[in-house]
């Protein structure tokens, strides 16, 4: 008997992960889950994300009943060992007989037969759980624990470990007015429920997956982590504002500002266009550019977004396969890349006009430093933190976000 559709799924997706460093989310929403009926679909999703979540204490659980380091575990076998003990530590609706059961099937399927009675043996002995708190520190990279505990303070980096391991919280936002019926009517005659936040427009989804809410309310829904859609609006752009978001893929700031005006959406990959392509809005204007170089616009700008690219450690609930990637050296490049962006993006803004530099790291070396470094280089302008938000603490993914002004001549 062959494992399940939506195991075999997950294990595709996580072994892709591991073996080629793809990103869960794009594979998640691609065509490997496009077989799969809606409950597989979950199904898989649930088991893919936490095992990424979780990977520090699953491998803890296994290492304790193998004779051999973890090291030394084929890929295809740790991945199915990973995705049963995940199902029989978290997945409370699943038989302890089929998470084993399949996860022998899984290895299997991926010629590894000679290690069936391993995983066998593992699965049916492991140990339980550590509390949350330990649990949640071996989740994660022992050196990003250390940085944060010390820049943080230990209560809110437990707090932080602690979100990171949860399924993030749902939030849409209505982008235009309803054609016919209002959305959120639609969705409370569903079952739906749902919460006003403190930005415009921006709500709370408290009940319900996005899929069927979407499926309910349709296109004036467009779902956005809070933060993100504060970021965006700190531009304040206005319809006859000039707007230039640097950094744009895959375009959910870009889609948000085009809602009070055309923008100019760039990024340096011409896939990553694509995505922006597929967002229908005739108020984008997509430009290949490599914002590390200076920008090739003749005019200035009244409002520019820098969304720079970053290490994405406000993220880990959202995107768990970067914290097993992410070394310290990593910060350092970053934030070079990112001094080098925002001193080219200074430059476009118009005088009087007004930049937002906002990544969704919570290292200082990615935020305060690079905004500091850039101002002390352009005389006059002036800065405020404007978003300072951590998992745990506060509502949303974490992010930093600094609006900054170009004196008037």
């Amino acid at each position: 008997m062959a494992a399940s559709a939506a195991r075999s799924a997950a294990f595709g997706i996580t072994l892709r992960i591991e073996q080629d460093g793809a990103y869960a989310d794009e594979l998640l929403h691609s065509s490997h889950l496009a077989r799969l009926n809606t409950r597989d679909r979950a199904f898989a999703t649930e088991l893919v994300m936490g095992c990424l979540r979780r990977r520090g204490e699953l491998d803890y659980l296994i290492s304790s009943r193998l004779h051999k380091p973890l090291r030394t575990v084929d890929p295809e076998v740790l991945v199915a060992l990973r995705l049963g003990a995940y199902q029989l530590r978290y997945m409370g609706g699943v038989a302890a007989h089929a998470a084993v059961f399949e996860s022998v099937e899984l290895v299997k399927l991926a010629r590894k037969r000679s290690a069936s009675g391993l995983v066998n043996a593992v699965l049916r002995r492991l140990p339980p759980s550590p509390p949350l708190d330990e649990a949640a520190r071996i989740c994660h990279p022992a050196w990003l624990v250390s940085r944060w505990e010390a820049a943080l303070g230990k209560d809110v980096c437990s707090a932080l470990l602690r979100a990171n391991l949860k399924r993030p919280e749902a939030y849409f936002r209505i982008a235009a007015p309803a054609a016919t019926e209002d959305p959120l009517r639609r969705l409370r005659k569903a079952g739906i429920r749902t919460e006003a936040t403190d930005v415009p427009r921006a709500y709370h989804l408290l009940s319900g997956s996005p899929s069927q809410a979407l499926a309910v309310a349709g296109t004036p829904l467009v779902f956005q982590d809070i933060n993100s859609q504060r970021v965006g609006l700190l531009l304040d752009a206005r319809p006859d504002s000039t707007v230039l978001d640097v950094c744009a893929a895959p375009g959910g700031k870009s889609r948000l500002l085009a809602e009070s005006g055309t923008v100019v959406a760039s990024d340096r990959h011409f896939h990553r266009l694509r995505i922006l392509r597929s967002l229908g809005s005739r108020r984008i204007r997509m430009v290949a550019l490599d914002a590390e170089r200076p920008l090739p616009f003749s005019g200035r700008f009244d409002r520019v977004l820098v969304d720079a690219p970053c290490s994405g450690t406000g993220t880990l609930a959202r995107n768990p396969e970067i914290k097993w990637r992410l070394r310290p050296d990593d910060i350092t490049e970053l934030r070079e890349r990112q001094t080098r962006i925002l001193g080219n993006a200074l430059e476009a803004v118009a005088p009087g006009g007004v930049l937002v530099y906002a990544t969704c790291s919570l290292e200082p070396e990615e935020n305060q430093h690079v905004v500091e470094e850039a101002i002390r280089a352009s005389p006059g302008w002036k800065a405020r933190k404007a978003v300072s938000t951590i998992p745990g603490r506060d509502a949303g993914d974490g992010f930093q976000a600094w609006r900054l002004r170009r004196p008037a001549s």
